[in-house]
């Protein structure tokens, strides 16, 4: 560990794979779009809040590879100047699981490269995913039976809730029986009346103040910052920083003003089981767009936090653990309400499975037009993909995915050089048959 600039701290994650790519690894599937994924392309660089170990809280990372390629990345973590241990490994961690790096999938990449010469070619293999398995589940349930810029909308709308959520939003809708949280809301209410209705204005005894509703929630580790500010001066201050587009809230200790208090260093990252398992269900839906999904994905997330669902059991397959097969696992997965075929088959395929496509209608678009298959139907597709990408056993998905993304590339450019404003418009209705080129 290296300490850059100040308020950074720069881990080394080593790279095993001579043939490592971050680009590639990155800018591979939909997932590296949808928020808070941000790749930059002129510095071909990963930026997103990462959980810090047995805590909510988060901090920004950017993720990037030396060039010319060395044999680590560099992993910066953003408004700190001290990582634990603990928290090291949990970011390394989080980031080893996105770029799939393990001597288990080096060891696929190099089996499926023996079978699919063009993708050896140009160094395909690794599938970007998310640093959960939670994050990766609810992002199936927003790609099932939507358009792909409604998917992307849901999954930003969810990230500004975790914001609300980590910055303790108190509403009638959202925690309606917590205790804890309505007596904050009445401590939180009697200080932000007490300063404003004070005749003493300056700063300190607006921090003094403001720092009594902060001790409701003990965090004694933000105890050295003392800036206050109240929410009509966000934006005109230099306490508030947005770090390339993550919106960061650095050297602040608190933000009291209409029930809200924001935590130091608050991020907007996805959405943990925790804090979405109490949250009302028609808020959610209203909230962020959900429509029917926020039922599927409250109950998926209460699942988790009561147990119902074995979670420690699933992360172990996703790091490797060979000891339960693709069928006993979509048979468990089909217990969780809301997991239809499509949903456990892309999520089999986040946790490693490759031999099973995940079939929904760009899948039925892209044999129609790319493989000229004439009255192909959810139904009768799978037959078809036998056919065609059964030669790449175990690999099926794989092969079907490079296929698909070359096509996008070809009609929208590369994934790695797109400006984010360009995301929405790689959809099936804008590919034309004409520009495919097989």
């Amino acid at each position: 560990m290296g300490d850059g600039e100040e308020g950074v701290v720069v881990l080394q994650l080593p790279v095993k794979d001579p043939t490592f790519d971050l680009a590639k690894a990155v800018c591979s599937h939909g997932l590296f779009m949808m928020s808070p994924n941000c790749w930059d392309p002129a510095t071909a660089s990963l930026r997103r809040p990462l959980h810090l170990s047995a805590s909510s809280a988060s901090l920004s990372v950017r993720i990037s590879q030396p060039s010319p390629p060395a044999d680590h990345l560099l992993v910066s973590v953003y408004c700190t100047t001290f990582l634990s241990s603990q928290d090291q490994d949990a970011i390394l961690s989080q980031v080893r699981r996105m770029l799939r790096m393990s001597d288990e999938n080096d060891r696929m990449i190099r089996e499926f490269h023996t079978v699919h010469a063009a993708a050896k070619e140009m160094g395909f293999g690794r599938i970007f995913r998310s640093p959960t398995l939670f994050e990766d589940m609810v992002k199936g349930i927003l790609l099932c039976n939507c358009r792909w810029p409604r998917t992307m909308s849901m999954a930003k709308a969810l990230c500004k809730l975790q914001q609300e959520l980590k910055c303790c939003t108190i509403s009638r809708n959202l925690y309606p029986k917590t205790s804890q949280l309505r007596e904050f809301k009445r401590k939180s209410q009697n200080t932000t009346d007490v300063i404003a209705n004070s005749d003493d204005k300056s700063q300190e005894n607006k921090s003094n103040l403001a720092q009594n509703a902060m001790s409701f929630f003990n965090h004694d580790n933000h105890s050295n910052n003392s800036h206050w500010m109240e929410t009509s001066t966000v934006g005109e201050t230099d306490s508030i920083y947005d770090f390339e587009g993550l919106p960061i809230i650095n050297k602040l200790d608190y933000q009291l003003s209409s029930g809200i208090l924001c935590l130091p260093n608050a991020q907007e990252n996805f959405p943990s089981p925790e804090e979405l398992a109490n949250v009302d269900v028609n808020y959610l839906a209203s909230c962020c767009k959900l429509g029917y999904r926020s039922q599927w994905i409250v109950s998926l997330a209460q699942d988790i936090v009561e147990h119902k669902i074995q979670f420690s059991k699933l992360e172990e397959i996703c790091n490797g653990s060979t000891l339960y097969s693709y069928d006993e696992l979509d048979k468990e997965l089909s217990g969780i309400h809301g997991f239809g075929p499509f949903t456990r088959a892309y999520i089999l395929m986040c946790m490693g499975f490759y031999h099973k496509i995940p079939t929904d209608s760009e899948t039925i678009r892209h044999l129609k037009q790319f493989h000229s298959i004439k009255n192909c139907t959810v139904r009768t597709s799978r037959k078809n993909l036998e056919k065609i990408y059964g030669k790449y056993a175990p690999f099926q998905f794989l092969a079907y995915w490079f296929e698909m993304w070359t096509c996008y590339e070809e009609i929208f450019g590369k994934m790695t050089q797109m400006p984010p404003s360009n995301y929405q418009l790689i959809t099936g209705t804008n590919m034309k048959v004409s520009e495919i080129k097989k």
